[in-house]
C-alpha cells in the first residue's frame, strides 16, 4: 500500500511531461497537463487547462486576454458534471487565494491555525478541495493575474458594470468552447467576488439566458451601505459590534462572565443588543441625554473590551481602525483586519491606527510565492509578465450607483425569484473585519425572501477570519459544508 501511495505522489509532483502551448478551440491559448490528486487515500485523475480566453469585438479584434485555469476530472461525462466558476475580489485581486487556499487541487502549506511557515514556502495536495464534486474554473479579471487588455485602456474593465459584463462574456464563451452548456453551473466568489457573483447571477440570466444552480458567497459584501462607515451612515457601526465582541473574546479582553461562555452563545446577545438598544441610541444622536450616553458607553465597552472613556470620546462610534489598535494597546499589539486572531507590532504603541495588517502579512508571501511556483512547475505555464496578485484597477467605477450605495443583494433576490432552483451558500468568519459576518446576515434578512426562497439559503459560520479556509479545522468543516451544498443542488 505504501508503494502505491508513493507512486501517486511521485506522479503528481514529478511525473508530468512538459506541454507546449497549443491553440485551443477558436484560437484560445492554453497549456494542457495531466495530474493525479490523492484525495481521501484514493487517486483522482484530472486534466488542467491553463491559459487565456480571447475577448473579441464583433470585428474579431482581440480586446482583452483573460487568464484562467480549468480543472476537469477525468473519466466522467463533462456535459453532465457540475462546473464552478471561481474568483476572488478586491476589486483588483487575482484568484490565487481560493485557488491555492481551500478550493483547488493544491493548497499552500500552513500551520493548522493558519500561521505561515518560514520561507521558502510550499504547497501540498488539497485533500479538502472541491474537484471530487465539481470541475473548476479559476478566473483572473482584467488587470489581475496574467489577464490584460490588448491595445486599449484597461480602465474600460475597471468598474462594477464593466466587470460583470466581461466576466459574463467569459462564462458564455467558456461554456461554448469547452462544451459545458449542459453542466450544472455554480458561481463561487470571495469578498468583492461575492459582489461580482451576486450581480453576475442576475446578469447571466437577463443577458445570456444562463441559469445558475448555485451561488457560493465566501465572506460576503452584498450591500455597501451596511459595510462602509461614513459620517451620517451609522448602520455599519451597529453591525460591526458583534465582530468586536468575537475578537475581544478571542483575545480574552471581555469581562470574566462573558469569557467563560461559548463564543456563539455570547454573540447572540451581542447581536440583539447591537440592533436593539445600541442602534436606537445611534439614531437618537444628540437627542440622547448625558445619562443615556454614559449608559450606552458602558454597555459598548462591555461588548467590545474597549474602555468606556474611548467609547465616549468616539461619540459611541468606534472606528474599526481604532479598534485594531486599541484592543491590545496595553500589550503593545495590534490585531488583524482580515483575521483578528493575528497580532502585530507597530513602530510605537501610541498611534491611533495600525502600521499594517498582520493577518495579510501572514498570507501575502506564502500565496504569492506558491502560485508562481505552481504555475511554472505543475501547470507548465510560463509568462514573462509578472503575475499580478493585486492589479492596478483604481479608480473603480460605480457610475451605475452614483449618490447611493451599491446593493447587489437585490440582484441576488431577483435571480432567485426568476430561478426557483437557484441555491445560495453564505459562509462567514467570526474574526473577519473586511466583511463582518453580521453585515452579511443583515443583508440576507433584508432581501425579504419568501419562506420558500429563504429555505434555499444555507448559512455557515467559522471560527476564523476572512480567508477562513487557512484555519485547518475551518477548512475541514468548509469541505463538509460544500459537499452537502453540491449534493443538495443537483
Amino acid at each position: 500500500m505504501k508503494s502505491i501511495f508513493t507512486g501517486i505522489i511521485c506522479l503528481a509532483f514529478f511525473g508530468l511531461m512538459a506541454q507546449k502551448p497549443t491553440m485551443d478551440i477558436q484560437g484560445v491559448e492554453v497549456v494542457k497537463t495531466s495530474h493525479v490528486l490523492n484525495l481521501a487515500g484514493k487517486p483522482l485523475n484530472y486534466t488542467a487547462y491553463t491559459g487565456y480566453m480571447h475577448m473579441k469585438a464583433d470585428t474579431g479584434k482581440v480586446l482583452a486576454k483573460i487568464f484562467f485555469t480549468y480543472y476537469q476530472k477525468d473519466g466522467e461525462d463533462a456535459g453532465k458534471r457540475p462546473l464552478t466558476f471561481t474568483f476572488n475580489g478586491g476589486p483588483g485581486s487575482a484568484s490565487l487565494w481560493l485557488h491555492m487556499g481551500g478550493v483547488g487541487p493544491k493548497r499552500v502549506l500552513l500551520k493548522d491555525d493558519g500561521t505561515a511557515t518560514a520561507p521558502p514556502y510550499t504547497y501540498v495536495d488539497n485533500e479538502y478541495g472541491w474537484l471530487d464534486k465539481t470541475d473548476l474554473v479559476f478566473i483572473d479579471p482584467v488587470s489581475t493575474g496574467y489577464s490584460r487588455a490588448v491595445g486599449q485602456d484597461a480602465s474600460k474593465y475597471h468598474g462594477y458594470v464593466e466587470d460583470i459584463e466581461s466576466i459574463g462574456a467569459f462564462v458564455r464563451n467558456f461554456l461554448s468552447r469547452y462544451e459545458r452548456w449542459a453542466s450544472p453551473k455554480f458561481l463561487a466568489g470571495e469578498s468583492y467576488g461575492t459582489t461580482r457573483a451576486a450581480g453576475l447571477a442576475k446578469h447571466l440570466q437577463d443577458r445570456h439566458r444562463i441559469y445558475i444552480n448555485g451561488v457560493i458567497l465566501i465572506s460576503a459584501v452584498l450591500n455597501f451601505g451596511t459595510n462602509d462607515y461614513a459620517v451620517g451612515n451609522d448602520l455599519p457601526r451597529a453591525l460591526y459590534v458583534p465582530s468586536y465582541t468575537a475578537a475581544a473574546w478571542y483575545h480574552k479582553k471581555l469581562a470574566p462572565a462573558l469569557q467563560a461562555r461559548p463564543l456563539a452563545d455570547i454573540l447572540k446577545e451581542s447581536e440583539a443588543w447591537s440592533i436593539g438598544e445600541y442602534a436606537s441610541a445611534l439614531i437618537k444622536g444628540g437627542w440622547m441625554s448625558a445619562a443615556e450616553k454614559d449608559a450606552i458607553a458602558g454597555k459598548l465597552a462591555y461588548w467590545t473590551g474597549l474602555s468606556k472613556e474611548l467609547c465616549l470620546q468616539s461619540n459611541l462610534r468606534v472606528d474599526e481602525n481604532r479598534f485594531y489598535k486599541s484592543l491590545r494597546r496595553a500589550d503593545g499589539l495590534s490585531v488583524g483586519r482580515l483575521d483578528a486572531r493575528f497580532t502585530g507590532r507597530d513602530l510605537d504603541d501610541a498611534g491611533e491606527y495600525v502600521d499594517f495588517d498582520p493577518s495579510f502579512a501572514n498570507i501575502d508571501g506564502p500565496f504569492t510565492s506558491t502560485i508562481n511556483a505552481y504555475m511554472q512547475k505543475e501547470l507548465k505555464f510560463k509568462e514573462e509578465k509578472g503575475y499580478n496578485v493585486f492589479g492596478d484597477v483604481y479608480p473603480w467605477s460605480y457610475k451605475n450607483v452614483q449618490n447611493k450605495y451599491l446593493n447587489v443583494a437585490e440582484s441576488l433576490r431577483d435571480a432567485m425569484a426568476k430561478n426557483p432552483a437557484l441555491k445560495v451558500y453564505l459562509g462567514c468568519g467570526y474574526y473577519d473585519f473586511a466583511t463582518p459576518y453580521f453585515t452579511a446576515l443583515y443583508d440576507i434578512e433584508h432581501m425579504f425572501l419568501r419562506p420558500e426562497q429563504r429555505s434555499r439559503v444555507d448559512i455557515k459560520m467559522y471560527e476564523s477570519g476572512h480567508m477562513y479556509y487557512i484555519h485547518k479545522p475551518s477548512l475541514i468543516q468548509f469541505k463538509k459544508d460544500m459537499d452537502g451544498f453540491f449534493d443538495s443542488s443537483k
